[in-house]
């Protein structure tokens, strides 16, 4: 009892930290923001990041960046083979375990794309925010950083970390024993539920209770491998909020109902993963001690649902995605939202969930912010080291040749697998738009390519763990809960078995 008394302290000192931070950063958010108008009504004269867009008060109206030299991916490659063989070798196993650790490789990996940026790169970089052309040097480093964290990061890892708190804030009571019909179940539940409440949502909702279910199985990781391949990516091709990608469509023309025409690829995709994971983990349960698996607890547990007033803050979490991108009016209003104002809502929601959720609920989950932060130390090195590779995509994808459906899908989806798929999305759309179309046509793109760039962003997503956010917070949760998960190359075997046959057939179906 003086254990369970220690931790529940420990959760209430945990929540009531973060609750002051959320405060803080709304605070320091309403003098930004006060300060930053005040500004703005003294400069009036300089031109606006609008009229700068559309070529109004300045001399270039779509500012073109200058291509970076090839082996400006080096510090990327490096980032990803860290995150690959550091776990592997005994000497830098333990070492890698720490955050700090992590942090501290993401930092260097993420300097040296900066310095290439303000010394060699010698040219200047658009703004993404405000589509100006910087001047080269540290203007240059400095805009590529304010594109990766202001403009990608932080929104990501909002989001991210919004979900993650939340979620952790719903608990499945009963006695759950995973045999694989119930497990085939949770992650086709996960399958279903990842369009409607996104990818991320889905997936830090259920990865818990089939972890639970699990506890007495030697064989883990393969499950935890399928929920990743289903509830995390391809599950979420059904709507706009399903994964940042279709989002982005959405945004740039794309109707909202629009994906639901994808749904017979998207029933293709996740009945055939879940029929082939009932047989393979069928196979692997006649190995276990089925005794041991299926013993039942001293305690009859009836089945229950905690936590509840969670799903409203998850799906307030949803419509600020929808309602308050900065970049787009609200619907049905001439209002555009301040810049980080869906943020500090969804903030402002998580606040919500750590206070009207009681903290036993989050202990009976095992919840803690080690998997959050694990993803936060080493995708802020990602989004840095990232913007040399997709301003080469970004400049020459146009010439690479793509001229079908089925090289839309494997170029969108190749480069998903290890760029973030939301800006790989972006550009294979741009290009497709610029070619022209024949035939029905959606957003100015053919409907048939368009299908295939969609399905490859979301699809392919799945074939590494930095392919999609939700991929790496749901490896960290199951690491945290005593699931020795596949390294980096050990989980691409799972996907190159997996996913690329079912990509093969869906391509030569239905493109």
């Amino acid at each position: 009892m003086q254990v369970d008394a220690l931790t529940c302290d420990q959760h209430n000192v945990s929540r009531k930290i973060v609750i002051a931070a959320i405060a803080a950063v709304a605070v320091m958010y309403a003098a930004w923001h006060l300060v930053g108008s005040q500004l703005a009504a003294v400069h009036v004269s300089a031109p606006s990041a609008h009229a700068v867009e559309h070529g109004h008060g300045g001399s270039e109206a779509h500012p073109v960046a200058a291509s970076p030299a090839l082996y400006s991916i080096v510090p990327f490659a490096a980032l990803l083979l860290c995150i690959a063989l550091l776990p592997l070798f005994r000497k830098t196993e333990h070492w890698w375990e720490c955050n700090w650790n992590r942090l501290l490789i993401a930092g260097v990996l993420g300097s040296v794309t900066l310095l290439y940026y303000a010394f060699v790169y010698g040219h200047g970089v658009v703004d993404h925010s405000s589509h100006a052309l910087s001047a080269a040097g540290w203007p240059a480093a400095v805009t590529v950083l304010k594109n990766a964290i202001l403009v990608e990061y932080i929104p990501f890892i909002t989001l991210l970390f919004s979900l993650y708190v939340i979620s952790g804030g719903i608990a499945v009571e009963g006695h759950l024993v995973g045999r694989p019909k119930l497990n085939t179940a949770i992650i086709g539940i996960g399958g279903l539920m990842a369009s409607f409440i996104g990818t991320t949502g889905a997936a830090m909702l259920l990865i818990r209770p089939l972890i639970a279910a699990n506890r007495n199985r030697k064989h883990v990781s393969h499950t935890v491998v399928f929920f990743i391949f289903v509830a995390c990516n391809t599950g979420g091709c059904l709507l706009p909020i399903g994964d940042p990608p279709l989002f982005l469509g959405f945004l740039r023309g794309v109707p909202f109902d629009w994906t639901l025409s994808l749904w017979p690829m998207w029933l293709f995709m996740n009945i055939s993963l879940m029929a082939i994971y009932f047989v393979w983990d069928s196979l692997r349960y006649r190995g276990e001690d089925q005794k041991t698996v299926e013993a039942k607890p001293e305690s009859k547990q009836p089945f229950a649902l905690r936590g509840g007033v969670n799903f409203l803050w998850l799906i307030g979490v949803i419509a600020c995605v929808i309602l308050f991108d900065p970049s787009k009016a609200v619907p049905g209003t001439h209002w555009h939202a301040p810049l980080y104002f869906r943020e500090l809502m969804m903030l402002a929601l998580t606040a919500l969930s750590l206070w009207s959720t009681s903290p036993q609920i989050r202990q009976q989950n095992s919840f803690n912010y080690d998997a959050i932060l694990e993803v936060a130390a080493l995708f802020i090195g990602i989004f840095i080291c990232m913007q040399a590779p997709v301003q080469l995509l970004t400049l020459h994808g146009a010439s690479l040749g793509v001229d079908s459906p089925q090289k839309f899908y494997w170029g969108t989806g190749i480069l998903s697998s290890f760029l973030d798929n939301a800006p790989t999305y972006v550009v294979f759309f741009e290009t497709a738009r610029s070619t022209g179309t024949d035939g029905p046509s959606v957003a100015g793109i053919s409907v048939v390519v368009l299908s295939a760039i969609s399905l490859g962003a979301v699809f392919m997503g799945a074939m590494t763990y930095i392919g999609n956010g939700p991929n790496f917070m749901v490896k960290a949760i199951a690491e945290k809960n005593n699931v020795r998960m596949p390294s980096f190359f050990g989980y691409m075997a799972y996907s190159c078995a997996v996913l690329l046959p079912l990509s093969f057939i869906m391509t030569w179906i239905f493109l």
